[in-house]
């Protein structure tokens, strides 16, 4: 909080009296209030904008007329799909020109309930990135699997006063929500009575479901995939968080759908993802780059990325260059390509031609290290027994984790046991729960993937995150989850009953201890290994598109720990047809 000496310091500064802590001279003013360009100064004191015109600093920095914009935001990110520890997360995004995001701890929240929301918040402090978070309203995200927790909406009460709580984050359950669940209401009642935001989750929703579904106090989707859908929310008075994640591209769909008539309730958001993506290709400012290049005016795109994110969630001192607010800056060469030089949190310059300029340590706490709870797991529990020959299969849609749900004609062995067919493209998928020891293996039929001689498994598997592992063979799949649980959590590679490559995940089996570029190039290397010797098909992300295998909120067919689930039913269904 600002006191009356502050104030009267930074009046002074603003009105040319004193010098400012420091100036950022000549360089074009992005104005998103105005939708105007103009050249100028920015005095900058105590962490906040004095004043934009001609000002003299303890400290200046010459802009030599590049384009000053306010510091831009993630209207919604789940930091553990990066792979790397919010610190190191910050390392990744602050130089590509975020300076705000809010984030939801659903992942780990689904492995390590609320203490692992409190890691997040704890880990996420003092950092020069502005971390806010969306508390996980869906944990588990089902009945239909074992999480490694439940929030219940007493646990939500207990956080929902915390500083940087903003609200109840993405509500999956919108068949709950709609039907106007006990249990929904109560979590709802929370983030209302707080008079904090809710943000929402509806793929595919419409018509009289989704009136219903906003008038419980939704405030944002993620899930749009069509303009439709993204005019369809705006009228329900929601607004729409275009997508550009690194398995779901919603963003060029959508774009076609913003005008200059509803463009005020669209912000950008990245969901998940991974370091590859944020290396290589950016952060908000990718989304920018996109946005321009598809034809949105760059005025508007900054909007989107800025000042219509910061008033959604009611972060009323940012996401403009004005007097009296923070003074989060980036310096970008140019309003098409968006080249990041300089970045500036809270008035500190914290990251110059993408490199990050500040230091940090992080430990990880017992309370989510690990969190690897498998018992009575064997080769047995892998066995499928098939008594036909017709069959229900996980289809893979590249590009989407959206899945079809297919039917096959497989074959078994002698002993009526199921044969992975290389020539249909169909292997077995297991989930096995690792949080408390239940012994639960559920098992399905995955074709699409190209997997040969060997099994993949992985502790990312939205959402409850349980070990989900695919092969041709069940010896290379036992090794593959027998060196996750020994390692604490991961990924891993396995062929011939030799593991090939893992990448360790020590923070709930989600997160990496290391910092990004290594996590990337790592991960690299065993994408290739995943091609060239397991020949995973090339247009699949390996991990990512394994680990969505298991989420039973998005169509059509899935596998939890319990077994095969039919989404578009909501409930689960035998992997045999059996033909009368």
């Amino acid at each position: 909080m600002m006191d009356s000496t502050q104030m009267k310091h930074l009046i002074d500064v603003a009105a040319g009296r004193i010098p400012a802590d420091l100036v950022i001279s000549d360089c074009m003013v992005v104005d998103v209030l105005n939708g105007m360009i103009f050249r100028g100064d920015v005095a900058i004191t105590d962490g906040l904008i004095a004043g934009v015109g001609t000002y003299q600093g303890v400290r200046n920095i010459d802009a030599r007329g590049a384009y000053l914009i306010p510091g831009l935001i993630d209207s919604h990110v789940h930091i553990e799909s990066s792979l790397v520890s919010p610190l190191e997360f910050a390392r990744l995004v602050v130089p590509r020109g975020t300076t705000t995001v809010i984030a939801d701890s659903h992942e780990i929240g689904n492995v390590c309930g609320v203490e692992g929301v409190d890691y997040m918040l704890e880990a996420s402090m003092d950092l020069p990135l502005s971390v806010f978070h969306m508390l996980p309203s869906c944990v588990p995200s089902t009945p239909f699997e074992h999480s490694g927790a439940i929030l219940d909406a007493e646990t939500l009460k207990s956080r929902i006063g915390h500083p940087r709580v903003l609200g109840l984050g993405e509500m999956m359950d919108f068949v709950g929500t709609i039907e106007g669940s006990e249990r929904i209401l109560a979590k709802l009642m929370v983030a209302r009575d707080a008079g904090k935001s809710i943000d929402g989750h509806a793929p595919d929703l419409s018509g009289l479901a989704l009136n219903a579904y906003a008038a419980s106090g939704i405030h944002t989707d993620h899930e749009c995939s069509t303009v439709e859908e993204l005019q369809a929310r705006i009228r329900n008075g929601m607004y729409v968080m275009l997508r550009e994640g690194s398995a779901c591209h919603d963003l060029r769909n959508l774009l076609p759908g913003v005008t200059a008539a509803n463009h005020r309730r669209c912000v950008f958001c990245t969901d998940d993802r991974q370091p590859f993506s944020i290396l290589n290709e950016g952060h908000i400012d990718n989304h920018l780059r996109i946005a321009v290049a598809e034809g949105l005016d760059a005025l508007t795109a900054i909007r989107m990325a800025t000042l219509n994110a910061a008033e959604c969630f009611h972060l009323n001192d940012r996401g403009v260059i004005a007097p009296g607010y923070r003074a989060d800056l980036v310096l970008v060469d140019n309003l098409k390509d968006f080249q990041v030089g300089k970045v500036f949190c809270a008035g500190r310059l914290v990251a110059e031609d993408n490199e990050y300029l500040i230091e940090g340590t992080q430990k990880i706490p017992t309370s989510v290290s690990g969190r690897m709870h498998v018992a009575d797991f064997s080769a047995a529990k892998l066995a499928l027994r098939i008594s036909g020959s017709k069959v229900r299969v996980i289809d893979i849609i590249e590009g989407s984790v959206v899945t079809g749900s297919g039917v096959a004609q497989v074959t078994s062995d002698s002993n009526g046991f199921f044969q992975s067919d290389t020539l249909q493209d169909i292997v077995k998928i297991a989930v096995v729960e690792r949080h408390h020891g239940t012994g639960k293996v559920g098992l399905g039929l995955l074709r699409g993937y190209g997997i040969e001689g060997g099994a993949i498994a992985t502790t990312i598997a939205h959402d409850s995150h349980n070990i989900i592992v695919c092969g041709d063979n069940d010896h290379d799949m036992v090794t593959a989850v027998e060196q996750l649980v020994a390692a604490g959590g991961g990924i891993t590679m396995v062929q011939g009953g030799r593991v090939l490559a893992s990448l360790p995940l020590p923070i709930a089996g989600l997160m990496s201890d290391l910092r990004g570029g290594p996590v990337e190039e790592h991960l690299q290397s065993m994408h290739a290994l995943a091609r060239e010797v397991l020949h995973i098909h090339r247009g699949l992300d390996p991990f990512m598109t394994l680990s969505f295998m298991a989420l039973p909120v998005i169509p059509a067919l899935k596998v939890t720990d319990m077994g095969l689930f039919d989404v578009d039913r909501f409930e689960f269904i035998p992997l045999e047809i059996c033909e009368m």
